[in-house]
């Protein structure tokens, strides 16, 4: 019988409460440093969030993966399918919601795809997080139902070399790692087409793209081997030694590999992924030693721990809401949304990044007691 970790929900949790966090600020004009992607190369904590919960998918299939395994081929393929097709529908679903938009004073229908005045292609962006996730999702189960653990991580290997030799080799030569140069934009301008691509980097650029998804299955690989070897070792001293050791391998290949290939959040390089993964190890294996061997399952742990119960259904409702009520218009800006930060926490003593922050907070707090309330009445809402 499999032993159950307190400390992979806390994990799974604080990682959506970070995403959460990070998507939801009072206003995008004011935000701590911190709380910002990376411009292009390099690292700073709001770069970990997605990474990580990828790392968390894979931990969760370490755990199933015996029952699929169990149930046979028909199984495993309908189980995996589906859900693949749930997660993505639903970031599909949000990335067109709430369907309708605001053209001056009169609501119009947001279009699948169109040319704006200015002759730009615009529509529903196809990929998202929620889309990665489905993908990553749905290939790494398959490489791993076939290929076990042993296999899993050669193919997590080979995933990130054949992704590094494909940037170096297929993008511009000038520099293959730029926001023009990389070799996926024309995947994704061929098969998403610009209509449908992300355009808040001054140029139709996809940070989710098609290519940049083959590096990020072998996240999901590194999470699962995680997992495996947390089943396979059980709560021993051993286990922990394993885990502080592969994750501080990871984390010098990583700053070893930045330095011919950088890390790189945007296109999600290879040395991106090896370097997160490491920190995700750690950051578990520091979890587990508080939360599974001294027994501390208060405070920060019981609070993150209501968020994992049900973690897709309370990030898709962290979109939800904003974009819907967004429609509602109650003058000068402010929306039922917003209406707590424009006319209160905008105040907020200090720099205009206090209140926008505070602002995110309570965002937290708020879906903190919706997971709360789920728990309480023991509804778990599964994909």
């Amino acid at each position: 019988m499999q032993q159950r970790f307190y400390s992979l929900d806390v994990f799974r949790g604080a990682t959506v409460a970070l995403m959460i966090l990070v998507n939801n600020p009072g206003t995008w004009s004011h935000i701590y440093d911190t709380l910002e992607h990376a411009p292009w190369h390099g690292l700073t904590p709001t770069d970990l969030v997605f990474p990580f919960f990828l790392f968390a998918v894979g931990n969760a299939l370490a755990f199933v993966m015996p029952r699929m395994e169990a149930g046979g081929p028909s199984f495993f393929w309908k189980k995996i399918i589906q859900r693949s097709l749930i997660i993505f529908a639903i970031g599909l679903f949000l990335s067109w919601w709430p369907f309708f938009k605001w053209s001056g004073n009169e609501l119009v229908f947001k279009q699948w795809a169109y040319v704006d005045e200015k002759g730009m292609p615009q529509g529903v962006r196809i990929m998202g997080v929620l889309q990665r996730i489905a993908l990553c999702y749905f290939f790494a189960s398959i490489i791993i139902y076939f290929l076990k653990a042993r296999g899993s991580f050669v193919a997590a290997c080979l995933l990130l070399l054949l992704y590094w030799s494909l940037c170096f080799m297929l993008g511009d030569k000038n520099d293959p790692f730029s926001m023009k140069g990389w070799f996926g934009n024309k995947v994704d301008y061929a098969i998403l087409g610009v209509a449908h691509m992300y355009k808040g980097e001054g140029m139709p650029f996809e940070p989710e793209g098609i290519m940049s998804t083959l590096p990020a299955i072998a996240q999901v690989l590194f999470g699962y081997l995680t997992g495996h070897l947390i089943v396979k070792k059980g709560k021993t001293p051993e286990m922990l030694n394993h885990l502080f050791v592969a994750g501080i391998g990871l984390l010098v290949a990583g700053y070893m590999w930045d330095m011919v290939f950088p890390i790189n959040k945007k296109i999600w390089t290879s040395s991106y992924v090896v370097y997160t993964s490491g920190l995700a190890m750690l950051t578990i294996g520091v979890m587990i030693y508080f939360i599974e061997f001294k027994n501390y399952k208060g405070g920060l742990a019981g609070f993150f721990n209501v968020f994992g119960k049900n973690a897709l259904f309370i990030f898709a409702l962290s979109s939800f809401l904003p974009k819907g009520l967004a429609l509602i218009r109650l003058g000068d800006g402010v929306n039922p949304w917003n209406w707590w930060y424009k006319k209160v926490l905008i105040h907020t003593p200090g720099p205009k990044e206090n209140g926008s922050l505070l602002y995110a907070v309570s965002v937290i707090l708020f879906m903190w007691a919706i997971s709360r309330w789920l728990d309480k009445k023991k509804i778990y809402i599964k994909v």
